[in-house]
């Protein structure tokens, strides 16, 4: 496949902050940035020989891979964790706000607990992230992309607390791009049927309505960000959608 029309200077000497950086979707995003000259800061929870293993793979890319893990669940604790690693690393231009709750609770079943812990993962701490990010960043450009979902346009009433804070945080993109203007670009990418359910989930159910017909390529989510990450700087607040068209049935 031919390579992404991103050079690799557009993102050397830059550090790039991925939380859920460690597997499936943050891990490939971690790659091919570095793969574009970035270093990458590879936040995890709970997935440590993963996180070690993405940050080597990072490594014999030629780039630099540093490794944080903080409960999101815990938001004071994870930010207190986080601004100390990173308040030393100077080059610090890209977040992505990766890192995502994603279980299948219907309105009526929804506890309390579950509603909050979405809340403090899905949108508290990319909400902290960003304030601590452009703080960090003291007027010097950068770019933030803040990974969504094609639900979080048209909300349902399945996955009842992820839908909600993704649809927030879709809000919180483009309040962020006014906020943050003119240094630092917001936007948001907003996923389709990108890789097959964890849990082994039903897949042919999932693709049936997209109109496409077909999971997405990896290739396509990374290239997308690259784009983000090193494109135009005149796009801001914006939400692509990268999801074959499931949004538009």
């Amino acid at each position: 496949m031919a390579e992404p029309h991103i050079s690799k200077k557009q993102l050397e000497n830059k550090s790039i902050f991925i939380s859920g950086g460690s597997r499936r979707i943050g891990k490939e995003v971690a790659l091919a940035c570095a793969r574009a000259g970035a270093s990458i800061v590879i936040h995890h929870g709970h997935s440590d020989d993963e996180a070690e293993k993405t940050a080597q793979q990072i490594k014999n890319l030629g780039q630099e891979a540093t490794i944080i893990k903080a409960d999101f669940s815990q938001p004071d604790a994870a930010m207190e964790i986080i601004s100390d690693r990173l308040t030393g690393i100077d080059n610090l231009y890209g977040l992505i706000n990766n890192a995502s709750l994603f279980e299948p609770i219907k309105f009526s079943q929804t506890k309390r607990q579950q509603w909050q812990t979405h809340m403090d993962i899905n949108l508290t701490m990319p909400f902290l992230l960003s304030q601590f990010f452009a703080k960090n960043l003291a007027g010097r450009k950068g770019r933030i992309i803040n990974m969504l979902d094609w639900r979080a346009l048209r909300p349902g009433k399945d996955h009842f607390p992820y839908t909600i804070t993704k649809s927030a945080l879709a809000s919180m993109t483009k309040a962020l791009a006014l906020a943050l203007s003119p240094t630092i670009c917001v936007n948001g990418l907003a996923l389709g049927a990108i890789l097959p359910p964890a849990d082994g989930g039903e897949g042919k159910k999932i693709i049936q309505p997209v109109p496409i017909g077909r999971w997405a390529h990896m290739r396509e989510v990374t290239d997308t960000i690259l784009f983000l990450l090193a494109g135009p700087e005149y796009i801001t607040g914006e939400i692509i959608h990268l999801d074959g068209g499931r949004n538009l049935v």
